[in-house]
């Protein structure tokens, strides 16, 4: 049981309330934003002592019966009920390191889709596999230490807004995503040097980073579309899919283009300039 992130994601929640959103009235001018510890203590059919006690890290480890009521007096979603639980103790976790070896299967499975650029990421957002289009497609994976294929570190240390982290268009976005999954794994390996280094590494070296990561968000919207602005040919639009696998909390990035389209075009003269085309 994390008591000081437990409290922290607590209040983070709370304070994003209105009353108007649980069925309260709004009642008088509030001096601080969002419910009244109290107001979320009666909804979560608790006393107003032990939630105090919960939000400033004192409390004993909430049964899960308990947890259900916060999530529910909250409104938290199944991705929030479900990191709740992780910080509170009462769900599994990994407390090993994340795993940064690939599935043969999955090295095998790159290879042979031609029309497609793909990837593997780790929980901390380290590219450890792709193909010969996705390295066309982002860059030269082959040419970088370990340390630099780190799609959190680029976006956040390297990018800037005037060169976005490949060109994409959903720079922000992306950003923003790479906070709340990272606040999910760190739930999940608290004690993995590599994931607290790196977010201690982004936190210092970047203040929209620690803006973000003051914000206790756990819950991404999917992206299902991103473009690309490639020095070689020029604006591609891909479609993304992003497939969990889950033994090795890893997931495979796979971007393509609709048949016959501009874009796919675009990806078939990628697929034979080669990673080399990022020196046009």
């Amino acid at each position: 049981m994390d008591k000081h992130e437990l409290g922290t994601f607590l209040r983070s929640r709370r304070e994003r309330l209105r009353p108007e959103d649980v069925g309260l009235p709004a009642g008088a001018r509030r001096r601080t934003p969002g419910l009244r510890r109290e107001e979320v203590a009666v909804l979560a059919h608790i006393s107003t002592e032990y939630y105090v006690r919960l939000e400033q890290g004192r409390a004993p480890r909430p049964s899960g019966e308990v947890l259900a009521g916060i999530a529910g007096a909250l409104r938290l979603t199944d991705a929030e009920s479900g990191h709740l639980h992780l910080l509170a103790g009462t769900a599994p976790a990994r407390t090993g390191r994340h795993r940064r070896d690939v599935r043969p299967s999955i090295l095998t499975l790159l290879d042979r889709l031609p029309q497609t650029a793909g990837f593997v990421t780790s929980a901390i957002f380290e590219v450890l596999a792709w193909n010969d289009l996705a390295a066309a497609l982002m860059e030269d994976f082959t040419a970088r230490p370990a340390s630099d294929r780190n799609l959190a570190r680029k976006a956040f240390l390297q990018a800037t807004p005037d060169a976005p982290l490949y060109g994409v268009s959903d720079a922000t976005e992306f950003r923003q995503h790479v906070v709340m999954d990272l606040r999910a794994t760190l739930a999940r390996y608290p004690c993995d040097p590599a994931v607290t280094g790196l977010i201690g590494e982004l936190r210092d070296g970047s203040p929209e980073f620690a803006r973000l990561w003051e914000r206790h968000d756990v819950q991404a919207a999917p992206m299902l579309r991103k473009t690309f602005r490639h020095p070689a040919v020029g604006t591609v639009t891909v479609d993304c899919d992003a497939l969990a696998l889950t033994d090795r909390d890893q997931h495979l990035v796979l971007y393509t283009a609709p048949p016959g389209s501009r874009d796919a075009e675009a990806l078939a003269l990628l697929n034979v300039l080669g990673a080399e085309s990022h020196r046009v």
